[in-house]
């Protein structure tokens, strides 16, 4: 998906656009999985009582409740949250209800950096530093392709 060209300035190009590395949405699923499995298991257990209806019920209100706020709420924050690099500025948006920003001035970057452990490596994602004239550097976790974006970021402060 591209990145809304209305939040870009006139003339300015999307060169990198990426979300956080899928490897973020595994615990989310495992809460569904697990949710599903338990609910499934209480909800046969109590099918011979009497108050089996309100049971299920219940059953039903804490399971929605439990994967809306461990599944649902981390998909759609995934979803919402971007890494940008344009010809101009490296941007970062993030958050659900409310939206976080952070422009970064490709001109005011002094140096691009990045890290990955073994299990980043076989998954292709990893840490993204930059460094700017301020002195403070500022790390992006969960980068995909981080060599990459890093060797384009590169490219990009360089030019």
């Amino acid at each position: 998906m591209a990145y809304p060209d209305d939040l870009l300035a006139e003339g300015e190009q999307v060169v990198v656009h990426r979300r956080p590395h899928w490897k973020m949405l595994i615990g989310p699923v495992c809460v569904l999985l697990l949710v599903v499995a338990v609910a499934s298991f209480l909800a046969a257990l109590v099918s011979a009582q009497s108050w089996a209806l309100w049971a299920w019920l219940a059953l039903a209100v804490a399971g929605l409740a439990l994967v809306g706020r461990f599944t649902a709420y981390p998909v759609v924050r995934w979803r919402t949250t971007h890494f940008v690099v344009t010809d101009r500025r490296v941007l970062v948006r993030e958050g659900v209800f409310t939206r976080q920003g952070m422009d970064i001035p490709l001109r005011r970057i002094s140096s691009v950096q990045f890290r990955q452990g073994m299990l980043e490596r076989l998954l292709g994602s990893g840490t993204l530093v930059v460094e700017s004239d301020s002195d403070e550097s500022l790390e992006f976790d969960d980068v995909p392709g981080v060599r990459r974006v890093h060797a384009v970021l590169y490219d990009q402060v360089e030019r």
